[in-house]
């Protein structure tokens, strides 16, 4: 009964957040009355991701913070995982004894049932953060050479309530045994992936989608993330797809501002692995993947 009643919501709150309904209906706090302070000089982003099965994700986007880190930010990289999932474990303990100067490595574990609901950790991290933007993002994603310099840059004395790359970069979409995901499951390394190996993709990114919602620190501790939405501050029994990206920005009030970032880069990826193997909805959504990609 539970699952039908989640479902029922989650239906509900799509249609809400496509504009059917006022966010004003929704939420505790109107984002554009928090006040926001315009900070200039080296500034304090955090990063904050979920890693459930994606442990080979996770080595490239880690390494890309030690490969290219910058002088121009403090940069707290937090990630959200289940001590249980030992793809993520191995990954962490490996990162945790590098010393990147500017960077510092936070692991927040959660329950599974907890992990899987995405939008309870960035709430976590949004009530929590004291950086002075929190980028919210996915840990198929890599902050390559020049990425992070230019966002700190663009980002001087912005009060903005969300921002956004313009124009992120893809990979092809990789099957299972590609090259690039069969080195991520070997032994953790740092890694590289040529910037040549990604181009534009997807067509109009006219809004802070998914894993590209860069929120200013002052309005992430003011509102949280979704956090007046009860669904989505429910622990589930597997993993839910992030619906709950279009309800941030709704409940914000704004798509967000695009700015012209670049090396923001995502490892794309046939399938999903936190579907069981083989089953019908991992077949399903790999199907569907595929004749969405615009480059297959």
């Amino acid at each position: 009964m539970s699952e039908i009643i989640d479902a029922a919501a989650g239906l509900f709150y799509r249609f809400a957040a496509s504009g059917a309904l006022p966010a004003s209906w929704f939420r505790n706090l109107d984002p554009s009355g928090v006040p926001r302070t315009r900070r200039t000089g080296k500034l304090h982003l955090e990063i904050v991701s979920h890693c459930w099965r994606y442990g080979h994700f996770l080595v490239y986007q880690l390494s890309s913070l030690v490969n290219y880190r910058t002088d121009k930010l403090d940069v707290t990289m937090t990630v959200y995982h289940t001590p249980g999932d030992e793809s993520a474990q191995r990954v962490l303990r490996f990162f945790e004894g590098i010393d990147v100067p500017g960077v510092s490595w936070c692991w927040r574990p959660l329950p599974e049932e907890r992990l899987f609901r995405r939008s309870i950790g960035r709430n976590l991290a949004a009530r929590a953060t004291r950086a002075d933007w929190i980028w919210f993002t996915d840990v198929d994603v890599v902050f390559h050479d020049g990425c992070l310099d230019t966002l700190a840059d663009l980002l001087q004395g912005r009060d903005d309530v969300l921002v956004h790359p313009r124009s992120p970069l893809g990979t092809a979409l990789l099957p299972e045994d590609h090259e690039l995901l069969r080195q991520g499951r070997t032994a953790p390394a740092v890694r590289d992936i040529p910037l040549e190996a990604f181009r534009p993709y997807g067509g109009n990114h006219d809004r802070a989608k998914g894993p590209y919602q860069i929120t200013h620190g002052d309005v992430a501790r003011a509102v949280g993330y979704c956090e007046s939405i009860g669904l989505y501050q429910r622990p589930a029994p597997r993993w839910r797809k992030a619906y709950e990206d279009r309800a941030f920005r709704w409940l914000l009030g704004t798509d967000g501002t695009a700015l012209d970032i670049p090396g923001c880069c995502q490892i794309r990826h046939a399938v999903k692995g936190r579907y069981r193997e083989g089953s019908a909805a991992g077949r399903l959504r790999s199907f569907i993947r595929k004749s969405r990609d615009p480059r297959s």
